[in-house]
């Protein structure tokens, strides 16, 4: 898996969101909440994923964005480390549910919690 982002790899079908908000599983790590659904895609890729800011604890656009920007970032630079052992297709949803404006580095280290956690919960 590369340190890229393409389009085949966001996760955009609004049946799928609405699949993976449904049966999916998630972990946590506060202020980060990953939601995972195993499912099939028509790509040969491992996974989809989205990223979602709530209205409610950023009103302002452009501190959304920024946080959903950041947070795609840290996925882009982690994902290979550990996503390469996946057997099967995954959708991912990772929410960001803090209040306060994080910093890349608060971020990435986050997000490496929620996907450790998520690679001990495949493997059990």
């Amino acid at each position: 898996m590369s340190f890229t982002y393409p389009q085949q790899e966001k996760l955009k079908s609004k049946k799928l969101i609405e699949k993976l908000f449904t049966e999916g599983k998630s972990v946590s790590a506060y202020p980060l909440r990953m939601v995972y659904l195993s499912t099939r895609f028509n790509e040969d890729i491992l996974a989809k994923t989205g990223v979602s800011v709530s209205k409610r604890n950023f009103k302002k656009a452009p501190d959304r964005n920024r946080i959903k920007r950041l947070l795609r970032e840290a996925y882009r630079l982690n994902k290979a480390e550990y996503f390469n052992n996946l057997t099967a297709q995954h959708a991912f949803m990772i929410l960001y549910i803090g209040k306060e404006k994080p910093t890349f580095v608060q971020v990435e280290t986050k997000m490496k919690q929620v996907f450790e956690k998520f690679s001990n919960k495949i493997s059990e």
